[in-house]
């Protein structure tokens, strides 16, 4: 197997929105040269938020980019941003385990790339009407498809504190995730859990308002909830399971994950050596030229591995 190191390269010149853009690319360069972008290939995007990372791979050459995200709000902002590529971009407002149906809709039986960029997009944190974060006041929602599904409240209504308790310690990785689900349920039956600074308030009720690592004591619990909200988890398996059967053969799957727990299941998928062939031995990682540019970015892990060929491609 060749499989080879890329270190990260000298001089970066990271894409530099204009004011109105709502969200940076990660890895924006990287992505690019890993899918081997060039004329007469298409690529799945398959987490295109604002279209960053959809108008990269245009502008590198790609025939076409098929685009899908939950979120209506972003896709809005990326139609209007992607306008003028005309019929080389389709998007559509789907999650991953719908990506097999698009593609059959598209008449694309196998396309040359997938990516999926697994980051809450920066408009999506700083909406305090998603109620993704804790720094702004809004309403426990936390869905990224806002058309369906139920809410972080409603999820906290419907289970229990042992369930709630296994939410935060399994999605949260939080070791104090029993303290925390209790003190939830107890503002949740004072009448006192309205929205996300009341959670807040919760998890810093629970543990203290001093900070771990550097990081709010709330961070993992509104992680773990968002992630329990839209089954991340999940959709990232289903992706991972049927990302070979939609992929050319040598096509590649890049993943961008920010937490271990995605990190991890892109790991052990991509290593499967009957059917995924690494292009690097390690993640890569953001240079500090790129850091410099996109704090956000220091947590970003990108894993890519071409599908194999096999006895099928040849029938």
């Amino acid at each position: 197997m060749n499989v080879v190191n890329v270190l990260p390269m000298s001089h970066y010149s990271p894409p530099r929105p204009p004011p109105s853009e709502p969200h940076v690319s990660v890895l924006a360069r990287e992505v690019v040269r890993e899918l081997d972008v060039g004329p007469g290939r298409v690529f799945v995007d398959a987490t295109t938020g604002a279209g960053g990372h959809t108008r990269l791979l245009l502008e590198a050459g790609a025939e076409k980019v098929i685009g899908l995200d939950r979120d209506p709000a972003a896709l809005a902002i990326a139609k209007q941003r992607l306008e003028r590529w005309g019929s080389r971009v389709s998007l559509h407002h789907a999650p991953f385990s719908e990506l097999p149906r698009v593609l059959r809709e598209q008449g694309e039986l196998r396309v040359d790339g997938i990516l999926a960029d697994l980051g809450v997009s920066s408009m999506q944190l700083d909406t305090g009407a998603r109620g993704m974060s804790f720094r702004t006041q809004g309403p426990l929602d936390m869905r990224m498809d806002t058309s369906r599904g139920e809410t972080a409240l409603e999820l906290i209504e419907r289970v229990d504190d042992d369930e709630l308790s296994e939410i935060i310690l399994r999605l949260g990785e939080e070791r104090r995730g029993r303290r925390i689900a209790r003190c939830i349920k107890q503002e949740l039956a004072s009448g006192r859990l309205a929205d996300t600074l009341d959670l807040r308030r919760a998890v810093v009720r629970a543990v203290g308002p001093a900070r771990v690592g550097g990081i709010d004591p709330a961070t993992k619990t509104f992680q773990a909830l968002r992630m329990a909200v839209n089954a991340e988890l999940a959709e990232l398996e289903v992706l991972l399971t049927t990302a070979a059967s939609l992929l050319s053969p040598n096509g590649a799957l890049a993943v961008i994950t920010f937490h271990s727990l995605e990190d991890r299941m892109a790991k052990r998928a991509l290593a499967q050596r009957d059917v995924w062939e690494p292009t690097t031995k390690k993640p890569i990682v953001a240079s500090e030229e790129e850091l410099a540019h996109n704090p956000r970015a220091r947590s970003a892990k990108l894993r890519v591995a071409r599908r194999l060929p096999t006895a099928g491609d040849l029938s």
